[in-house]
């Protein structure tokens, strides 16, 4: 594998174009000076909210207004620091714009103690004048956490914190992604190979089993070398949430993450028996996949590998962008034709270079629109991962387009489900297209490991999260010792039948996701909630219920407005009926290649 690139030798064709936000890095610094003073203003409305509706929709429209603006000024400097995390100019950048946030934060803290301090039944009064009609759901939500809201004096004060709370994730970030180090992986020739984040998962699927080990133990091993640090920041995380919990009076950290969308606690837990019951299945696929291997032993490090071998299936960029263009067809014309402005107008930063975030994400910024982020290696996973993110990014377009700025930011509990519903919608293509028995059998492998990796996966990652607080908040040290420990336990319960090795049990480490504390039991729901959907669309034809769900945002709570899709995730037949689904699956694959 070549070295990478740095950033300036990319070809502008497949980066970003960053004037789609402003035309400089000196018209960004302008804005942020203006913006300064424009969130210090803000506190002059304090005192003002109660006196009249008029001045309660005054304030709020003022508020959204400053609101906006140092959200963009925050997404310009994210996004060069996502595409080169290393250069000083975009950190410097990246450090104001989190400072202007945590003012920002600071100097609004004052808002919603305010608006609770009104009389229920005056503010209710107000609510009823049509020019607040916009604030509706916002201020609904605010009366609803009036139990976990502070005097303002305190939320002030806790509002000091905002920027603190992020400094363990910005220490993962810096470390994962720019200060770690990696030895090379001796490739399929017997050659020294680069190991970056980015093509950990390329040596993962190698048909060699010794690179697949050689890539695992050195990215684990890179890890390890610093766990007692690592584990040491993620307790930081882990005690900030639960004092944070205590402080707002939750009864855990759990409850108060999802408190924000308005998700009962059972329904992660629902989750986690669901899965605990699927169990079995996943037993039986890791079984053939050991017997289709021919391994002895099926190692943590053998499970990433498609078990059909000989079965050439690169996917170039271009290529994949029209594969993905044909399997969302069902979506319909305007949904294909703003698939086509992402292609075309440098809505994708597509290929990895030095120093860029690993992974993929997708960002919408109201007003402009998506930015998707890839670090695309030319495989039919990638196809998958542009897929994925294109949902992320006409969920955010097509709400963006439809709601005011403060009802456009869609819930996290559906944040997962577009992406996911663009990927079942690929699989269905590939099947109904694929001919050759080798080739279904490799997609039907893909599509049983989105299976285990989303559901399966997610739900083993929302178990770990659920684990380390419960024990932090009941005074157990969070030592390494302790959180590979159950890292360990979880996956010796989760992948019965696989070699669960000292070096799997500090993975944890690596995982981005758990510094947004109970966010990845999401990808789970999001997963089963697409498989639902994205079978409807495909029975019927009928996609127009789906398309309006995207255009939601947040103007209401998650569950309700996945109700509109057809999705109610307060009963446990979504969860149940999508691993129906795996077990169905499975049985076709073990008829293809038992």
């Amino acid at each position: 594998m070549e070295q990478l690139k740095e950033r300036k030798d990319m070809d502008p064709r497949f980066t970003w174009d960053f004037t789609d936000l402003y035309p400089s890095d000196e018209a960004w610094e302008q804005e942020m000076n203006a913006l300064g003073g424009e969130v210090e203003s803000l506190s002059s409305l304090k005192g003002t909210l109660g006196q009249s509706a008029a001045s309660l929709k005054s304030g709020l429209d003022r508020l959204y207004a400053v609101a906006k603006r140092v959200f963009l000024a925050g997404c310009y400097a994210f996004f060069h620091m996502s595409a080169d995390n290393g250069d000083p100019r975009y950190q410097r950048m990246s450090g104001l714009s989190q400072q202007l946030e945590a003012k920002f934060s600071q100097v609004t803290s004052f808002f919603d103690p305010e608006i609770l301090a009104i009389d229920p039944d005056t503010l209710a009064g107000y609510m009823k004048e049509p020019a607040l009609a916009e604030y509706q759901h916002i201020v609904e939500n605010i009366t609803r956490a009036r139990a976990h809201t502070l005097p303002a004096e305190q939320e002030a004060l806790l509002s000091q914190f905002a920027q603190v709370r992020n400094t363990p994730d910005q220490v993962f970030s810096m470390f994962g992604d720019v200060d770690i180090r990696f030895e090379d992986v001796i490739d399929e020739n017997g050659k020294p190979s680069p190991l970056t984040n980015g093509n950990f998962g390329v040596y993962r699927e190698s048909r060699c089993q010794a690179v697949r080990k050689d890539s695992f133990e050195k990215m684990m091993g890179a890890f390890n070398a610093a766990i007692n640090t690592l584990a040491a920041n993620y307790t930081g995380h882990v005690r900030m949430d639960n004092a944070f919990a205590r402080i707002r009076g939750f009864n855990s950290a759990c409850e108060a993450s999802l408190f924000a969308g308005n998700i009962p606690v059972s329904v992660y837990d629902s989750l986690t028996e669901a899965v605990h019951a699927g169990l079995p299945t996943m037993k039986r696929y890791l079984g053939l996949r050991k017997k289709v291997l021919g391994l002895d032993e099926l190692n943590m490090y053998d499970l990433y590998v498609p078990m059909v071998d000989n079965v050439d299936y690169p996917m170039p960029y271009e290529e994949g962008k029209q594969l993905v263009k044909k399997a969302l067809a069902p979506l319909g014309e305007k949904y294909a034709a703003l698939l086509d402005r992402a292609f075309n107008e440098h809505w994708i930063d597509v290929y990895e270079n030095k120093g860029k975030t690993s992974g993929a994400y997708s960002a919408g910024v109201y007003g402009v629109h998506s930015f998707v982020l890839l670090n695309y290696t030319d495989t039919l996973d990638d196809a998958f991962t542009l897929a994925h993110e294109l949902g992320h990014a006409m969920h955010s377009y097509l709400s963006n387009e439809t709601q005011t700025f403060a009802n456009s930011d869609y819930f996290i509990t559906v944040a997962e489900v577009a992406s996911t519903v663009n990927e079942v919608l690929l699989t269905k293509y590939l099947l109904s297209t694929e001919t050759d028995p080798k080739k279904r059998a490799y997609i039907l492998n893909h599509f049983l490991e989105g299976f285990r990796t989303t559901v399966f996966r997610q739900t083993l990652f929302a178990e770990f999260e659920r684990k380390a607080h419960d024990l932090d908040q009941a005074g157990t040290p969070l030592t390494a010792e302790v959180l590979n420990g159950i890292y360990h336990d979880l996956n010796a319960l989760y992948y019965d039948g696989a070699i669960v090795n000292p070096l799997q049990d500090v993975e944890w480490a690596r995982i981005p996701h758990f510094y947004s504390s109970f966010y990845v039991y999401q990808y789970a729901t999001g997963f089963c909630s697409a498989v639902a959907i994205a079978n409807h669309i495909i029975e019927t034809g009928d996609a127009s219920d789906y398309l309006r769900f995207l255009t939601t945002g947040g103007s209401d709570y998650p569950i309700e407005e996945l109700k509109i899709a057809g999705v109610d995730l307060t009963e446990p037949d979504t969860v149940k009926n999508a691993l129906k689904v795996f077990d169905e699956s499975l049985s076709e694959l073990e008829a293809l290649i038992g």
